[in-house]
């Protein structure tokens, strides 16, 4: 099986970050969502991440390292958590990616990684 990233995409319009009593029924969602992913044995791993404003470049060329505080793109959408599944082919990661965005209230990016895991 291929393995796939579905990111989870955000957008920072300025709104302010919902009341983790707001967050609760998506936490959930997300939480039924991982364990189905489990238990069809597609889960490799995921993960929720902080916004942008927490980011750190790291550029090195070899001889000089270059670090900066905040994210690499200057933009409004941002990658704001993640799965790492494995998936049959494109359509079936579309259709987990289907239901990962039902479950967090959000657009998913599906991407393949460029190598095959070998199970």
């Amino acid at each position: 099986m291929k393995q796939y990233f579905l990111g989870v995409c955000l957008v920072d319009d300025g709104t302010p970050r919902p009341s983790p009593d707001e967050m609760q029924p998506v936490y959930d969602g997300v939480a039924a969502f991982n364990a189905e992913v489990q238990a069809a044995g597609r889960w490799v791993f995921a993960g929720g991440l902080y916004p942008p404003s927490t980011s750190t470049v790291v550029k090195s060329d070899g001889n000089e390292t270059l670090i900066v505080d905040g994210p690499f793109a200057e933009g409004k959408e941002y990658v704001g958590g993640f799965w790492v599944i494995k998936a049959e082919d494109l359509d079936d990661a579309l259709s987990w990616a289907q239901r990962g965005s039902q479950a967090c209230g959000a657009p998913v990016e599906v991407r393949p990684f460029q190598e095959d895991s070998e199970d």
